[in-house]
């Protein structure tokens, strides 16, 4: 028997580690990565001596599959610190509102510290106008500013995305970024600012919200691939996949290897590809999805370089600096004050550049890059000290676009795949961009080839 895994991020890594525990040692898995090296968005460097992580940094505590795994495998976590972060607003720094669901308050108190009168007064309005009625899926900047105003979004909800799409608002879809939400509006919650107050606990959780791990989220690959024991093909990647009876076969680097089936846990753009022949509707639903990209500028500044009190800072797009320009970076990192394990040694930094359709800095060579982003620094903190190590980490088409209509989507590609038997589906551009959800994508593409090939 064997298993084709394609795609070695995460997700794959996790789906070949599940795979193995449910099917033992008889069964050949073959894990294929297009790439130099495993771990996907997942990637953790040497940055002065240290070791640190250029792409995602942590996950959601708070979502059970990424601790879940980590408790299986014997990883211990770390949380943060209780630094807050903080937000660019109206060219003043503010801390980030706490009781708000992804920028949209429950009430205007909540955003008092970042709006202007004005812009207060549209938010403390909201629940007056006519009640909300979605229907299909709308976009959520559209929403949020026909009902609050542009401010709320520009100062607070489009910095926020952007952490986490690298897209804004008005590109994103309401019932795949902010579920919740939506879901309180189906039950006939009346307005935005009752949705969100009905979500908003009383009582803030003292649990910790994000997790990560000491050696660096790339030890989570690690050890997943060390227990699934893959025949690991680097380089590899897979450019056609065919259906030959009750089997599979693959391209690969120009050889074709065969399979009982095949795990696809790929980007959307080759995911396309590879079900143009065989999955045509999931091809053509996957085709529909949009991605943006982004790069990562790791510092380490001399030790006792003297960071703000604070865990890092967002920047809208239409925050300028005092010349008029630009902010190259979208936000920053003060990850020495933010991780206590990292609170050794130099100073440790991170500024990420790039937001959906607004490549900006994105075409500069890494060395306009690092010294866009410093400047930026400067411009915010005072910080100028020379940094003794940069990494700098580009990710093309790195985050995929949550658009409205992205369930729809979604549905429509694992329907159409659900009809291909011994075929699945995993990844960041199905039900989640974040760790805990690729995992969970992980964990049900390997239920689905299990029950396959064990009959």
């Amino acid at each position: 028997m064997h298993v084709a895994v394609v795609g070695g991020g995460v997700s794959g890594a996790a789906a070949a580690y599940r795979l193995r525990a449910a099917l033992g040692d008889g069964p050949a898995i073959t894990l294929f990565e297009s790439g130099d090296r495993l771990g996907g968005k997942l990637r953790t460097v040497e940055v002065a001596g240290m070791r640190y992580d250029t792409g995602a940094e942590a996950f959601l505590a708070r979502r059970p599959e990424g601790v879940g795994l980590a408790a299986e495998l014997g990883l211990d976590l770390v949380h943060p610190s209780g630094a807050r972060s903080t937000v660019l607003a109206g060219g003043r720094l503010a801390p980030l509102p706490g009781r708000t669901m992804m920028g949209i308050p429950g009430s205007p108190d909540a955003v008092a510290g970042v709006l202007s009168d004005g812009a207060l007064a549209r938010v403390a309005a909201e629940p007056d106008l006519p009640p909300v009625r979605l229907g299909a899926d709308v976009a959520l900047g559209a929403l949020l500013r026909e009902r609050f105003g542009d401010e709320l979004v520009d100062r607070l909800v489009d910095p926020l995305l952007g952490g986490v799409y690298a897209g804004g608002a008005d590109g994103l879809g309401l019932r795949a970024t902010v579920p919740a939400l939506a879901a309180a509006l189906d039950r006939g919650a009346p307005s935005l600012t009752a949705a969100a107050a009905g979500l908003i606990p009383d009582q803030p959780s003292t649990a910790p919200v994000f997790g990560t791990l000491p050696g660096g989220l790339g030890t989570l690959v690690d050890r997943l691939v060390e227990l699934a024991k893959p025949d690991v093909r680097l380089g590899r990647p897979v450019t056609a996949l065919h259906r030959r009876q009750d089997r599979w076969q693959l391209v690969a680097g120009g050889e074709a290897v065969d399979a009982d089936a095949v795990l696809l846990a790929v980007p959307a753009p080759a995911a396309r590809r590879l079900l143009a022949g065989v999955a045509p509707a999931a091809s053509a639903a996957l085709g529909e999805i949009e991605l943006a990209s982004m790069a990562v500028v790791a510092m380490a500044l001399p030790p006792g370089t003297e960071l703000p009190d604070a865990s890092g800072v967002l920047i809208g797009a239409r925050e300028r600096r005092a010349d008029g320009t630009p902010f190259a970076a979208k936000a920053f990192t003060f990850s020495s004050r933010k991780w206590p394990h990292l609170n050794t040694g130099p100073v440790l930094v991170r500024g990420s550049v790039g937001r959906f359709g607004e490549p900006g800095a994105l075409h500069r060579d890494d060395d306009e890059v690092v010294s866009l982003v410093r400047a930026d620094l400067a411009e915010l903190t005072g910080i100028t000290a020379e940094p003794i190590d940069v990494v700098v980490t580009r990710w093309g088409g790195g985050l995929p676009q949550y658009g409205p209509g992205h369930l729809d989507l979604v549905d429509r590609a694992e329907r159409a795949v659900a009809e291909v038997p011994g075929l699945a589906l995993a990844g960041a551009a199905l039900h989640g961009v974040g760790v805990p959800a690729c995992i969970a994508t992980a964990i049900a593409a390997a239920a689905r080839i299990t029950s396959h090939v064990v009959r």
